[in-house]
């Protein structure tokens, strides 16, 4: 067994199952950005822990959590390389650029929102995993580590944190005496090592002999010989004139204001474009009839309101394969939501909902699916 885990060879075990607002694949929201109001839940097995509900201690205290889940609905364990993403309307690019099911080991991942923890179950939204998807594990998200707009800071970057931690050593000087020639001594190797040893334009008071002796420091390493010793490359020796910071973040290409991440075009300027939603006076009024405290109602979504934002959720970012929308010449489509049964067709730039009735028995089966 310690061998098949050395190369990565195990089995693996879900440690519960997915009680969703989607029952199946189609109408799925393919990114758990796509319709926040989506809910679910995952119950914890007892077959994985005695006391499930222990596994779950301290989890309340995050928003977030990462799901890890199998692909179970892929009809098949076969992958190719290159995939068909249906925003990229069927151009190929390699699947690993992809967030596509078909893949190998079928492993799925999702950042969803905790909303609460009852017992030994997760109440979840955000969500993008239709019902039975086996979940393999779970993980808190942790800003810190997690996100990109954290790791721009100093404390990411060791040549700012060391220019960091000498100007704190530097002002600390208060303690020296103006005859620890030791002391000054190791401040012009560092600054003949390109740290500036300027203090930041920030006012502040220090003692009279600490100002004497920032003086006597600033005059001596004025005095040293700016050429740097032989061998080294002039470009590494800092310039510590007036009008420069002793450290600055480098810019990097970047995606939004705060973020150091670049992503494919495609995803930002996808060739199909969000559709605009609407419904039919009959739909509507259909949609209403989902009352919280009475039949028909939703098991998993709020109220009518709710349900008609996740309609439209779905709906905008256009649920169709490539071959439903360039191909097929039905133009119906049928998908569930939680306890409704959802019928819509799609125009040129829009979709329309034409029916939302509680979920019955199956109806003639569509060939385009």
């Amino acid at each position: 067994t310690l061998n098949l885990l050395c190369y990565g060879n195990i089995q693996t075990v879900p440690i519960g199952y997915i009680s969703s607002c989607f029952s199946v694949k189609n109408g799925t929201p393919r990114q758990p950005t796509i319709c926040g109001p989506s809910r679910a839940q995952l119950r914890i097995q007892q077959s994985v822990f005695n006391n499930p509900e222990h596994a779950l201690v301290g989890l309340e205290q995050y928003s977030h959590v990462w799901i890890i889940f199998l692909f179970h609905k892929n009809g098949h364990q076969s992958y190719k390389a290159k995939v068909k993403p249906p925003r990229l309307n069927g151009q190929r690019v390699g699947v690993y650029s992809t967030r596509s099911p078909h893949r190998p080991n079928s492993l799925g991942l999702t950042l969803a929102k905790l909303d609460k923890i009852q017992g030994d179950t997760l109440h979840l939204s955000d969500i993008d995993m239709i019902a039975g998807t086996p979940v393999l594990d779970i993980k808190p998200y942790i800003p810190e580590y997690d996100s990109l707009n954290t790791r721009t800071g100093p404390e990411s970057n060791p040549d700012l944190q060391t220019a960091s931690e000498e100007k704190e050593a530097f002002f600390h000087l208060e303690d020296k005496t103006p005859g620890d020639e030791d002391e000054i001594l190791h401040l012009r190797g560092k600054s003949e090592a390109g740290v500036c040893l300027r203090p930041p334009q920030t006012q502040f008071f220090l003692p009279e002999e600490a100002v004497s002796l920032l003086k006597e420091v600033e005059s001596y390493v004025s005095k040293a010989d700016p050429t740097p010793p032989d061998g080294e490359d002039k470009d590494q020796v800092s310039d510590c004139g007036e009008t420069e910071p002793a450290a600055e973040i480098v810019d990097r290409p970047s995606y939004g204001s705060d973020s150091s991440t670049t992503i494919a075009d495609w995803i930002r300027e996808p060739p199909v474009s969000s559709l605009d939603v609407r419904f039919t006076p009959q739909a509507q009024k259909q949609l209403e009839m989902f009352l919280p405290c009475d039949r028909p109602r939703f098991k998993f979504l709020r109220g009518p309101e709710e349900a008609g934002a996740a309609i439209r959720a779905v709906l905008s970012a256009d649920p169709r394969s490539v071959y439903r929308r360039t191909r097929c010449k039905d133009r119906l489509f049928f998908f569930s939501l939680d306890t409704a049964d959802v019928t819509c067709w799609f125009g040129q730039g829009f979709a329309e909902v034409l029916e939302v009735r509680p979920v019955g028995p199956p109806g003639p089966e569509d060939s385009c699916q």
